[in-house]
């Protein structure tokens, strides 16, 4: 017939002749570009995760560091506004709307903050959630609050007025049970061993230096003077009482509005519900001020403060600013946690104050007192342990959601 030429064969007609023999097919086929394809998938399976789990590290690394900012400031400044709450009493303050406007009326020290320093690239927030609460909302919510905290701190005044400092901070530790009552019904609070065994020790640790102040005042003698202190024993422990479950209620239902309402929870928005509830609450307490005669005597009280008119300014002045900051701290916890955290921080104070009572005031240190301050430090040290947990398994399950993902189109290649 004549000279035959090699045919050159195209890649289709290759498999087209190998079809005898399909598993040569699929090998030949596979290995060449399979290779490359298993070397792409490896380097997104093992890279991919690599990358982030060492973001996730980073995040939660800057996290708990925010966290353990917040809470300095939470325990640093409400210990040292709280001795110098008892100061202003002890020394000659004698108006409790003073005490509670002070605890309030220093949010304009936010406002540099709040124009210059707060971040104003929200686009991303608004993006992700972009049904934002109405102006009504938002003022029903800052006014509904704003007379809250005005009423919780009148409260927090009386109590530290009528109690001993050791006695008036134990008792503010009920405040966490409060707060984890409210936070089930209201934030889906969900009790863990750990948890109840934190609620159960702080509880108690309150319960042991009430009963004992209780005890101690029976045995003193029947006098007027016994009788009007155990008067205002019962009240100052009934206001701090009623204080703690505000308090508790606050954290509560900001940590509602943050997640429910606002759903968003920039460095923005928590100086937001700052500085608008405690406008209102400032104006709620001048009124009372006016209203109740208390700020014509307060001329004389500065005269006659014990430690002089410039300490009795500087008094006010620096209580205010550490309510202020303290505030700050409260507030980030609640945004990086949770409310009920934010309030294991603040009882976490119960300890700090009374021991630095019995170095600037000389309250009597015993037995029970120290017994109650080891019960609080192990309830704490109990809830955050539940929030280390928590966290970990929250991370462990993001790491995992990743890993079948990545590793499925390896096992098809190789299977």
């Amino acid at each position: 017939m004549g000279e035959t030429q090699e045919p050159q064969l195209s890649p289709e007609t290759c498999f087209t002749i190998h079809m005898g023999e399909p598993q040569e097919v699929q090998l030949s086929k596979i290995e060449p570009s399979g290779a490359k394809e298993t070397n792409s998938l490896e380097d997104n399976s093992f890279g991919g995760p690599m990358n982030e789990s060492i973001m996730s590290n980073k995040k939660r690394y800057y996290r708990w560091l925010r966290v353990a900012i917040h809470s300095s400031l939470v325990l640093v400044c409400a210990s040292a506004a709280v001795l110098l709450g008892r100061l202003y009493y002890e020394k000659g303050g004698k108006s409790k709307w003073m005490g509670t406007l002070v605890q309030l009326a220093g949010f304009p020290i936010q406002l540099p903050v709040y124009f210059f320093l707060a971040p104003k690239n929200l686009t991303t927030n608004n993006s992700i959630h972009p049904k934002q609460p109405s102006v009504s909302m938002l003022s029903f919510i800052y006014v509904s609050i704003g007379l809250l905290v005005a009423l919780d701190c009148y409260l927090y005044s009386v109590g530290l007025w009528y109690l001993p400092v050791s006695t008036y901070s134990l008792i503010c530790s009920s405040q966490l049970a409060f707060n984890a009552f409210f936070s089930y019904f209201l934030n889906s609070l969900k009790f863990t061993p750990y948890i109840i065994n934190s609620l159960v020790l702080l509880t108690i640790s309150s319960t042991l230096l009430v009963f004992q102040n209780e005890s101690s005042s029976d045995d003193d003698d029947d006098s007027d003077s016994t009788k009007i202190s155990k008067k205002k024993y019962v009240i100052g422990f009934i206001c701090t009482v009623g204080a703690s479950a505000g308090y508790g209620l606050w954290l509560s239902i900001t940590q509602l509005v943050f997640k429910k309402v606002i759903k968003r929870e920039t460095f923005k928005v928590i100086l937001d519900m700052i500085l608008y509830p405690s406008l209102v609450a400032t104006l709620v307490t001048l009124v009372g001020l006016f209203a109740s005669g208390e700020w014509s005597g307060l001329k004389d009280e500065m005269k006659g403060y014990e430690l002089g008119k410039a300490s009795y300014l500087l008094n006010l002045t620096f209580t205010a600013i550490l309510w202020q900051v303290f505030t700050i701290g409260c507030l980030g916890l609640i945004s990086e946690v949770s409310s009920l955290f934010s309030n294991a921080i603040s009882a976490l104070g119960v300890p700090i104050v009374p021991m630095l009572a019995v170095l600037f005031f000389h309250d009597k240190m015993d037995g029970i007192k120290g017994i109650s301050m080891v019960l609080a430090i192990w309830g704490i040290v109990s809830y955050v342990y539940q929030q280390y947990l928590d966290d970990t398994k929250s991370e462990n399950r993001n790491t995992t959601s990743h890993v079948p993902k990545a590793s499925s189109p390896i096992e098809e290649v190789h299977r």
